[in-house]
């Protein structure tokens, strides 16, 4: 089993982040565009 459990979670740890940075950008994203536009929302 520890002979191949860093194959397996390497590449999965590797997505997971890729996938929460990306959302993290977009997110920071999208909020800058909202708030130039002059829509903000609660904060």
């Amino acid at each position: 089993m520890v002979d191949w459990f860093p194959w397996i979670f390497l590449p999965f740890k590797i997505i997971v982040l890729g996938i929460g940075m990306f959302f993290a950008i977009k997110w920071h994203y999208d909020e800058g565009k909202r708030r130039k536009n002059g829509k903000t929302g609660g904060r």
